[in-house]
């Protein structure tokens, strides 16, 4: 359909919409919807609150539907409400993030904040970068920046809007928007890692990235430490959210295989998350007959290597990649 086109139907939806049409609401925001909940995700650093995020969004939009003048484009307008509505949710809790170290979690926090997974392919039209905004890394450095910062930067880098449309989503300067975001991108810069998995997948090759994700899962499955052990670096660490617990090196991870993990019965299925290759494990369930989805392995690359695996427990962040919650037999 041709851009004019599009921007007709757009504008008749709209009218709609303003009129009390929910059905032309719906398909007004549906294609915008990905990008936002992404938006989201990458401001709260959770698949959950990115969810109850969005129903506030929507909600807040059609209410104020009706006053929407068309001074900005409905994009900026509806990612006006997305910010704001975060901004709104990070002043009533602390920020997320991954495990480093247990003395790093203060005593009175029992339930710390952990970043979580993002379904691949939930933003199927972002490019190369957009990926990348998505990946682990990326979202545990956006959690450490002030949320305006954070705001800033998604706004002006990620989503590519001008220093003034910023500003207008901000209720802010261009000015304080240009400063927010040298900052950021200071700060941003000094806690990401020089390759992108991006870069890192796209030097390896699907071929080899295929071997090492099959290795890795049949190791897993055959119990064979010095397999696994083989297949990581040197500094390699293993973690597994919501635990607070961080194996550091291959005699700490061998450590914790043969104490834990390879005492179970393993399968596992190949996927995506986070812009990173992953994989969905399943434990053997004598009771129902069945391999039950346990953990979400989301592993980071440097070189041909594993150099981080972070296992999300519980069946949820598996199911979301879009995996069955359970496996037969054979």
């Amino acid at each position: 359909m041709r851009t004019d086109d599009l921007e007709l139907q757009e504008q008749q939806l709209l009218a709609a919409a303003r009129g009390g049409d929910e059905h032309a609401f719906q398909a007004l925001v549906a294609p915008r919807g990905r990008e936002l909940h992404a938006h989201c995700y990458r401001m709260l650093g959770s698949v959950h609150d990115a969810d109850d995020a969005m129903q506030d969004v929507l909600l807040r939009a059609w209410r104020a539907l009706a006053r929407f003048e068309g001074r900005s484009s409905l994009r900026l307008w509806l990612h006006r409400i997305a910010t704001n509505t975060c901004l709104n949710a990070l002043e009533r809790r602390s920020r997320r993030g991954l495990p480093v170290a247990p003395e790093t979690v203060a005593e009175s926090e029992a339930e710390p904040l952990w970043l979580e997974p993002y379904p691949d392919g939930a933003d199927p039209s972002a490019g190369l970068e957009r990926r990348e905004t998505l990946e682990l890394a990326f979202v545990v450095a956006l959690q450490e920046l002030p949320p305006r910062q954070r705001a800033a930067l998604l706004l002006r880098d990620v989503l590519g809007f001008s220093a003034r449309e910023a500003a207008a989503a901000l209720d802010a300067t261009p000015t304080a928007i240009n400063s927010a975001l040298q900052h950021a991108r200071a700060r941003l810069e000094a806690r990401l890692p020089e390759r992108s998995q991006q870069e890192a997948v796209r030097a390896l090759g699907d071929a080899r990235l295929r071997a090492l994700v099959a290795d890795y899962a049949g190791a897993l499955e055959r119990g064979d430490v010095e397999a696994i052990i083989g297949l990581l670096t040197d500094d390699a660490t293993w973690s597994m959210p919501p635990l607070p617990d961080v194996f550091r090196g291959h005699a700490e991870i061998e450590g914790f295989l043969r104490a834990g993990p390879l005492k179970l019965r393993w399968r596992h299925l190949p996927t995506r998350a986070s812009g990173q290759p992953a994989v969905g494990c399943y434990t053997w369930d004598p009771q129902q007959g069945r391999f039950t989805a346990r953990v979400l392995d989301v592993l980071t690359l440097r070189g041909d290597r594993i150099a981080g695996i972070v296992g999300f427990l519980g069946p949820e962040p598996v199911l979301r990649c879009g995996l069955p919650a359970s496996l037969t037999a054979e």
